[in-house]
């Protein structure tokens, strides 16, 4: 009778088996270490994490200009002053456009001068005031003059267009006025109107009210002089010069 052999197998299939076992351990080691080489996915499946963008930056896809400050600007953000004429605002003073403020007849001290040379019509007069203060006073435009008293007389006419600027006079200083008052050169028994004195209204700056009236009294040794619709007025000016030129002429 034949006995039945038992065991483990036959060494042909033990090998086998071992062949089998260690090709699977090597497989599963090489998928270990390739699932730990790759990188991390980056399919459309899978979120990066975001990194918020600082303020101001670009769009995606563009790039963040540089920075630039404008030439003169010192990109601090602040605004330079701007420039401010002075005395041009009209509300200082006198509301004259000026730092100073109107010129008042009790403050200021008048004078004539006759141009004319002796033994001629007596037509063409300077008349002159002084600031008796210390500060400085304005004399705008050209008086209002009368070559009579009282405010009943004629006014005399202003040579040409009135100054525009008005004439600042400084302390003790002087301001000037051109007079032609006489223009008739009829002779014979004719009678015209006669003068012993100048009167002329301050005008003020705008908006404010009329700064008195002065008296100009005639020179010495002129009692009364000739007047008639031909005198005409040369507004206040800073020099005799500027005040006469225009009258000399008429």
């Amino acid at each position: 009778m034949n006995a039945k052999t038992t065991g483990a197998g036959s060494p042909r299939r033990r090998v086998r088996g071992a062949v089998l076992g260690a090709a699977v351990v090597a497989a599963l080691l090489t998928t270990t270490a390739c699932q730990n080489d790759e990188p991390a996915a980056t399919g459309p499946d899978v979120t990066a994490p975001s990194t918020a963008a600082p303020s101001g930056s670009a769009p995606a896809g563009g790039s963040t200009p540089e920075a630039t400050t404008p030439a003169g600007d010192s990109g601090t953000g602040s605004v330079s002053p701007s420039a401010t004429g002075t005395g041009d605002s009209g509300e200082t003073g006198g509301g004259n456009g000026t730092a100073y403020a109107d010129c008042e007849a009790d403050g200021l001290t008048t004078a004539v001068e006759l141009q004319d040379p002796a033994g001629e019509t007596p037509r063409h007069f300077l008349l002159t005031v002084t600031n008796g203060s210390k500060t400085p006073c304005v004399l705008n435009e050209a008086p209002i003059l009368r070559l009579q008293a009282g405010n009943d007389a004629p006014i005399v006419e202003t040579l040409g267009e009135p100054e525009a600027e008005p004439v600042v006079v400084e302390g003790g200083g002087k301001a000037y006025a051109g007079l032609y008052v006489f223009g008739n050169d009829e002779g014979g028994e004719a009678e015209y109107d006669q003068s012993d004195r100048f009167t002329a209204t301050l005008v003020a700056g705008e908006g404010t009210e009329l700064r008195g009236t002065l008296v100009f009294d005639l020179p010495d040794g002129l009692g009364t002089v000739s007047v008639d619709d031909a005198a005409r007025l040369n507004g206040w000016a800073g020099t005799e010069g500027l005040a006469m030129r225009p009258i000399t002429q008429l």
